[in-house]
């Protein structure tokens, strides 16, 4: 339950927030499907773009399209330049000390697995253990799988209870001296549940124990500070946060990055190279392979300076009071069954209804416009957890509207009506 002081607190952050002239910069939702119009509800899979994000994209392809780094033309500096300043940008969204702990990549998975290898090949041995929870998605579960057939390590999981709350109070026992890592999500992507990463890294610490901690269903919707929170890995995709698809982000402490060895060879990474052996370059150059997306990077840029322009915390205010606004309102549907019921939630509802299969929600509700997504969301352990095989997910973004939820209960109520009435 929430208090009515943190009502008016989220009330407070949401002044000034319009949201009309906030829907008319994304060109996307001023469209029909099905002769209805697009309700998007499937933004934790991936967000829509700003009219700026997309003009920055074209825009630079049009006027500074050039390889960067190295070229002494001006199309290649300009390029240059506006790269090292879309590195400097998502340094201060994250709240990173120095830009060269800032590394682009292809997004959270590539991330994930840049750390993963780079780690277990340069700190780990036999026998050594990595801790993650088990509601991770399927990118910070198979990259650690995958290096047990490097190396004999070891994967221990923290479990969460019914209502999808970490039992972070077992991380303690959980850690041993062999234990390498700890690589937990900050935010749920089936279930919502904001964890404790604070107290997380804390437990870890205590032991001196790095934490990688997966930020895509965080950095859209929370504040995210990297110092405060002390993590030693922080990653994120650039295309959950109004931004471009295949731009991600890793960021690590600058002595973690400095000790790990490189992920990729190639060219950019280099200092010098012969057939008698290689030097590496410097961070952030060491794990930035081949031409980076330059295009990219840029356009993510926008990206965060346009959240930073409304302003993050009115964005979490915003759909925290969408979240809780469906929520009530899909009590009514009779069958209605959340999965993952915790007080610290964000961004997303899971659910099922009844005894109707998730697809066939999904299809139903696509036929009236509606956008949701259906299945077990690259979180099958979550799935094992409570005995199903998925559930629907509408999760929200600060262009949509308590309107556009009146509209998707509505249609929710039709579909369960649809049934009840085949079971008669």
């Amino acid at each position: 339950m929430h208090s009515k002081n943190e009502q008016t607190a989220r009330k407070t952050k949401m002044q000034m927030l319009d949201i009309e002239s906030i829907r008319k910069d994304f060109p996307i939702l001023g469209q029909e499907v099905y002769g209805k119009p697009l309700i998007y509800f499937d933004n934790a899979a991936t967000t829509q773009k700003p009219q700026i994000v997309l003009d920055t994209i074209v825009g630079n392809y049009s006027t500074q399209n050039a390889n960067i780094h190295r070229g002494v033309h001006f199309l290649s500096q300009t390029a240059t330049m506006a790269h090292e300043e879309a590195r400097a940008t998502v340094q201060k969204f994250i709240g990173a000390e120095k830009s060269c702990e800032i590394i682009f990549t292809r997004g959270t998975t590539e991330a994930i697995n840049l750390v993963a290898d780079s780690f277990v090949r340069s700190q780990c041995v036999d026998g050594d253990e990595i801790i993650v929870s088990e509601m991770e998605h399927h990118s910070n579960i198979v990259p650690w799988q995958l290096q047990q057939q490097r190396k004999d390590i070891k994967i221990k999981v923290i479990p969460f209870d019914e209502r999808g709350h970490l039992q972070v109070e077992k991380l303690e026992e959980m850690i041993t001296s062999r234990t390498k890592l700890v690589s937990v999500t900050h935010v749920s992507n089936t279930l919502g549940t904001v964890n404790p990463v604070e107290e997380i890294v804390r437990i870890a610490h205590a032991h001196n124990v790095p934490v990688l901690v997966d930020g895509a269903q965080s950095t859209p919707h929370i504040k995210v500070d990297v110092k405060k929170l002390d993590v030693d890995f922080f990653v994120f995709s650039g295309h959950k946060v109004y931004g471009p698809t295949g731009i991600g982000v890793l960021y690590g402490k600058e002595a973690w990055l400095d000790k790990l060895p490189p992920y990729q060879g190639g060219g950019e990474m280099i200092k010098n190279v012969s057939f008698a052996g290689t030097t590496f370059n410097e961070l952030p150059f060491k794990f930035e392979a081949g031409t980076p997306d330059y295009i990219g990077s840029t356009a993510l840029a926008a990206a965060l300076n346009y959240v930073s322009a409304i302003g993050i915390e009115k964005i979490h205010a915003y759909e925290e009071s969408l979240r809780l606004y469906a929520e009530e309102k899909m009590k009514e549907i009779e069958g209605m069954r959340f999965i993952g019921e915790n007080d610290q939630k964000s961004g997303l509802v899971s659910f099922l209804v009844g005894n109707i299969h998730p697809y066939d929600v999904g299809t139903l509700l696509d036929k009236l416009g509606i956008a949701v997504r259906t299945g077990h969301h690259c979180a099958e352990p979550v799935m094992h957890h409570f005995g199903i095989e998925g559930t629907v997910r509408a999760s929200f973004a600060v262009y949509n509207t308590k309107e556009e939820i009146d509209a998707f209960v509505a249609g929710l109520a039709r579909v369960a009506s649809m049934f009840n009435r085949k079971k008669h």
